[in-house]
């Protein structure tokens, strides 16, 4: 290669090089941040829409077997064995005060946990997983009073209750720790 040559190609070199500096030294375009969203398992209790977040929810299971035990609030239903574990169930209607039809083969338990506690949430029915923007969240509504307002998320425009779990889990006026006197 001559010089004249290798000045000229040097010469291009530089320009491509300059030429992409300017294009990276450019302020970024803000970008629109992307909207955080929950996924949700939704459920049906007594013809009202709740929810949860999935990342409590370890898996979904009809209801069998429900085991009924002595010396608990009427909340607590009983046990169920679910693959080797020994689960309480909770019946969020009668904490939540909601009408109560009995149970049926179609109810299901929500198998929840956090950190070192885990429990069956029983459902009416289980509708699915849907994902809903934080920000549709509102934060109550009127009709959502007592102990259900202290387990609240928040409320979607279509009526569904999102139910704050870490709060639920974490309140000790769920923890049974009854003695019986014989």
């Amino acid at each position: 290669m001559t010089p004249a040559r290798r000045d000229a190609a040097s010469s291009d070199r530089t320009t491509i090089l300059r030429e992409r500096a300017r294009v990276l030294a450019r302020p970024t375009e803000q970008s629109p941040v992307a909207e955080t969203v929950l996924e949700v398992l939704e459920f049906r209790l007594a013809q009202e829409r709740y929810a949860v977040e999935t990342r409590y929810v370890r898996e979904v299971a009809p209801l069998k077997d429900l085991t009924p035990l002595p010396c608990t609030p009427s909340f607590v239903p009983g046990i169920v064995n679910v693959r080797g574990r020994i689960v309480p169930v909770f019946d969020l209607k009668k904490l939540f005060d909601l009408p109560d039809e009995g149970l049926t083969d179609l109810h299901r338990i929500i198998i929840v946990r956090d950190h070192n506690l885990e429990l069956g949430l029983l459902a009416d029915v289980s509708l699915g997983v849907r994902s809903i923007p934080l920000s549709s969240l509102q934060p109550s509504l009127p009709t959502l009073t007592g102990i259900r307002g202290d387990y609240l998320k928040g409320v979607t425009a279509e009526r569904l209750v999102v139910l704050d779990l870490a709060s639920l889990l974490a309140d000790p006026r769920i923890i049974v720790n009854e003695d019986v006197e014989g």
